[in-house]
C-alpha cells in the first residue's frame, strides 16, 4: 500500500513542478484557460505561484520517494 502512495505522490510532484514551470514561462494572457490567474489582457508573469509550485512538487517528490522505498523484513 505504501508503494502506491509513494507513486501517486510522485507522480503529483512531477505535476506541480510542470505547473510551476509554466506559470514561471507563459505570460498571464497565455496561461490555459483552466490555471488560476489567466488573464485575457494581463502582463507578466506570476512568478510567487510558480515558486511555490515547484517547492510542493518537490516536497511532494521526496516524501513520495521516501514513502515508496521498500523495506525488507527481517526474518
Amino acid at each position: 500500500m505504501s508503494r502506491l502512495v509513494g507513486i501517486v505522490l510522485v507522480v503529483l510532484g512531477i505535476l506541480a513542478v510542470v505547473v510551476g514551470v509554466v506559470y514561471l514561462v507563459e505570460p498571464i494572457h497565455s496561461l490555459p484557460s483552466f490555471f488560476p490567474g489567466h488573464a485575457l489582457h494581463g502582463r507578466g508573469h506570476h512568478h510567487i505561484r510558480g515558486y511555490v509550485a515547484i517547492v510542493v512538487g518537490i516536497i511532494l517528490l521526496i516524501i513520495g520517494a521516501l514513502a515508496g522505498r521498500s523495506r525488507r523484513r527481517r526474518r
